[in-house]
Parts: structure tokens; C-alpha cells; sequence
């Protein structure tokens, strides 16, 4: 399909993307999972969310996918460091699944839909490889949510070229409010629809989620977007991460973000 990843692979987003879990990502998922459940992990970066999952479902076959190899590497690496032998990550699209149809249990993506040109048809693929009585998890943040304290202009300007960036790959970064429009039109009806948040409070929480955006800015795919796109000069880069950076220095320093989250039932 030609889809954009706009945050990218390199180290700094691994490293962020690498400190999730499944308590903190997909709690709302947990309480339908069962033992020995067959689980595809659609976008599984770095793969901490899906070895988590993996230890909910057991005896289950699980499987971790994403476009790329990149973070498939971390997320072998994760699992080597965790002893688990039996998870596996692949390289596969969203949009054809190299699986049979009704082949799992559950289908699960978390901060997917919100970078795909065509979610509605990856929401399609998934349910095509979801077996009846199971069901579909997805999770997306909600950029035009999110809010935070001091109000900086570098920050404004942060989620202006995100924004931006975002809307060039025809992708939409306020997802998380459109989870149910979405599922309606792939045809799903039997929806669990919920929210949550996460927030960076503490000064421990704002020194790390400011630093590292404070190197995404100028390292990932984000910087390299902004400036191929013409949505922000390198000095206009240097200058949000030094907000960044400000921010996360800052003894009132508040930021959160609302997840719209939604179960589907097949």
C-alpha cells in the first residue's frame, strides 16, 4: 500500500517503543485473553508488547509481525533476553496477511491504524485471519488530544510538523477517536469501545519522555519527513528540541495523551 511509518526505526524511537508493555499498553486487552490462544501481533516493533501478551496467552502460538526487518531484530533480541523460544516475529503487511483465513484467536495492533493510508482495509485483513467467537484489539493515540504544560511554542510547533507530516502520507494522526467510525465501515458491529491515557507527571516521567523526543526530532523519520515535506527548516528541528529539552527540565512539567482503544468481536 505504499504506507508511511513516520516515526522510523532508528535507535532513539526503538528505545522508547522497547519500554512498553502489555500493562501499560493493551491493559484494556488483557481480560480477554486465554490460555492457549493462537495471537497475531500486527506491528510489533520492537516486540515487548507481544512478548507480554505472549506470556497471557501461554500455550498459544504467537506471532509478531511489522513492515520491516528493522525492529524485528530487537524485538529477537527481546525475546532471547527473555528466554522465550516459542514467539516469532515476520516480516508482513497489514493489508495481506501471509495467514490463513480464522487462523487466530486474537488479532491485536497497537499505534497502527494511525499511520495507514487505508485503515478500514487493514481492519478488513484482520478480521479475514480472525477465527469466529474471536477478536480484534487496537489501541491508537490521539495526537489532537494531547496536551501539555508548560505550553511552549517549540512544543506547538512540534505537534504542527507532526501534524503535517502525518497528513502528507495520507495517514490520520487524531486516530484514536475514529476507532469505532472505522470498525463500522470494515463491517464489524460487536464493539467494546474504551479509552485511557498515558501521562508523564513525575520529574522523573518528564526527564525521560522530554529527552526523548528532544532526539527524535532530530534523529528519526519524523526529522527526516519535515525537512524532505518543506514543514520545518533544520533550524526550526533544533529549536523543538531544545523546547523539548526546556520542558523536561521544567518543575511543572505535565503531558498526556488520550488512546481511544477498541475491541471487536467476530
Amino acid at each position: 500500500m505504499g504506507d508511511v511509518y513516520l516515526h522510523g526505526h532508528q535507535p532513539s524511537v526503538l528505545a522508547s517503543h522497547g519500554v512498553r508493555t502489555a500493562a501499560d499498553s493493551a491493559a484494556y486487552l488483557l481480560p480477554h485473553l486465554r490460555n492457549g490462544d493462537d495471537l497475531l501481533d500486527v506491528g510489533c516493533g520492537p516486540g515487548t508488547i507481544t512478548l507480554d501478551l505472549a506470556e497471557a496467552v501461554g500455550a498459544g502460538t504467537v506471532i509478531g509481525v511489522d513492515a520491516v526487518e528493522a525492529p524485528l531484530e530487537s524485538a529477537r533480541r527481546h525475546a532471547r533476553d527473555r528466554g522465550d523460544t516459542a514467539t516469532r516475529f515476520e516480516v508482513a503487511d497489514v493489508h495481506e496477511l501471509p495467514f490463513d483465513a480464522g487462523q487466530f484467536d486474537v488479532v491485536h495492533a497497537h499505534q497502527v491504524l494511525q499511520h495507514l493510508s487505508d485503515p478500514v482495509a487493514a481492519l478488513r485483513e484482520m478480521a479475514r485471519v480472525t477465527r469466529p467467537g474471536g477478536i480484534i484489539a487496537v489501541r491508537d493515540a490521539d495526537y489532537g488530544s494531547m496536551t501539555w504544560y508548560p505550553e511552549l511554542p517549540g512544543m506547538t510547533r512540534w505537534m504542527e510538523v507532526y501534524v503535517g507530516a502525518a497528513r502528507a502520507n495520507a495517514a490520520e494522526p487524531h486516530a484514536g477517536r475514529r476507532l469505532t467510525a472505522w470498525a463500522h465501515l470494515a463491517g464489524l458491529t460487536d464493539l467494546q469501545p474504551t479509552a485511557s491515557i498515558w501521562g508523564y507527571s513525575t520529574p522523573e516521567q518528564c526527564s525521560w519522555w522530554g529527552r526523548t523526543w528532544a532526539r527524535r526530532v532530530l534523529e528519526s523519520s519524523y526529522a527526516t519527513q519535515a525537512l524532505n515535506k518543506g514543514l520545518a527548516t533544520q533550524q526550526e528541528l533544533d529549536w523543538i528540541s531544545g523546547a523539548w529539552l526546556e520542558w523536561s527540565r521544567h518543575p511543572d512539567a505535565w503531558f498526556v495523551m488520550t488512546h481511544g482503544e477498541l475491541i471487536a468481536r467476530l
